[in-house]
């Protein structure tokens, strides 16, 4: 028999869906006359796949994009047209032919088995054409891309709507390496309208190129992609064009407050040991619950307002914490690892740059067992 129990979690990622839907509005605004693409991989980034997904639609996401087809499937059903960002399985091609998914086209050999597919099914098949334009990664070789691409016209079934490809240095301002990519997929676009055939949904730029590169979102292009930004954040060397609001926190409890001799060791390995008789506290979360072990001994929480210094080796669940600067803490009270409390502040780049990551890697990694809360 199994026993379940609805228990208040020991660790909340906190979603804002208000402050999600304000970004969307000024990423919408940012890329304007273009139409926005709200890319939901990996569950919206680890957030809660569908309750940002009804958000960032009615606050007018033209589509979907994500990364595989079963993520695909989870969002069919919210009128938007979902389309796959990378490949396709062999096994993947019917299913998403089934339920209407816009399928990518990486060549011409996928390109005629999922025009058999469709053609089997007696559906039509909206697709996007996909384009290495210097990724390195999917697609055709831009300069050698048109003829495949014209042959695809003859394809039965098939709706080619889109043509995208993917800039590998956007990060980078000033980059001479995207501003090649950007002109071989506009050569490309010309070639391809000399012979007739253009395109509804174009679209190169995703979240660091619609900052860095705003040519990236104006004519030719029709489309432009956004994944990281919808929630707040930037890779860090990008330099932000928009005022956009992190939209997480992840909060935790004290679990346990005591009194340690100088001397003692802290955690796995001794990595800390009390220069003085020292009030420490043990957190409810470790790097299970998505705390980077890169914070051992370097990092910060919150309680009571107050920035609170990692003792020694975070731990699968639990990470200990000196609470000389909240000397009135008590086991219960609310730690704040990432977000706002009193007048301070931990973010989660604070996090990533002490891991010498970025904040996807950061969203990523919060663990299942952490309950997504959200606030509306």
């Amino acid at each position: 028999m199994v026993v379940k129990m609805e228990q208040e979690s020991r660790v909340n990622l906190e979603v804002d869906l208000k402050k999600l839907a304000e970004n969307v509005h000024e990423i919408r605004r940012r890329v304007a006359p273009a139409k926005l693409m709200a890319v939901l991989k990996a569950n919206a980034y680890g957030l809660g796949v569908q309750p940002v997904a009804e958000v960032v639609r009615d606050a007018g996401a033209a589509c979907f994009g994500v990364a595989e087809i079963n993520e695909a499937l989870e969002l069919v059903d919210l009128g938007l047209p979902v389309q796959i960002l990378g490949n396709l399985l062999p096994n993947e091609i019917a299913p998403a032919v089934e339920h209407g998914v816009v399928c990518p086209l990486n060549d011409l050999g996928m390109a005629g088995k999922i025009s058999a597919e469709a053609v089997r099914q007696k559906r039509t098949v909206r697709c996007a054409v996909t384009v290495d334009t210097g990724m390195g990664r999917l697609g055709m070789p831009a300069a050698t891309a048109a003829k495949e691409i014209l042959a695809m016209r003859a394809l039965p079934n098939l709706v080619l709507e889109g043509i995208y490809s993917h800039c590998s240095n956007a990060f980078l301002r000033h980059d001479d390496y995207t501003l090649g990519q950007l002109a071989s997929f506009k050569a490309l676009l010309a070639e391809l309208a000399a012979e007739g055939m253009t395109f509804p949904l174009v679209h190169i730029a995703a979240s660091d190129a619609l900052n860095n590169f705003p040519e990236s979102t104006k004519l030719p292009f029709t489309l432009a992609r956004c994944g990281i930004n919808l929630y707040g954040y930037y890779d860090p060397e990008v330099h932000p064009s928009m005022r956009l609001s992190p939209v997480v926190e992840l909060k935790t409890k004290l679990a346990a407050v005591r009194t340690l001799s100088k001397g003692a060791s802290i955690g796995y390995g001794r990595m800390h040991r009390l220069l003085r008789d020292t009030r420490v506290g043990t957190i409810a979360a470790g790097y299970a619950d998505g705390l980077p072990l890169a914070l051992s001994n370097r990092g910060y929480v919150l309680v009571n307002g107050q920035l609170c210094p990692v003792l020694g080796r975070i731990s699968m669940d639990y990470t200990t914490i000196s609470l000389e600067n909240a000397p009135e803490a008590q086991p219960g009270d609310e730690v704040v690892c990432v977000g706002t409390q009193g007048g301070q502040r931990i973010t989660l780049d604070d996090w990533a740059q002490l891991k010498g990551t970025h904040a996807y890697d950061i969203l990523c990694s919060i663990g299942t067992r952490v309950r997504r809360r959200y606030l509306r």
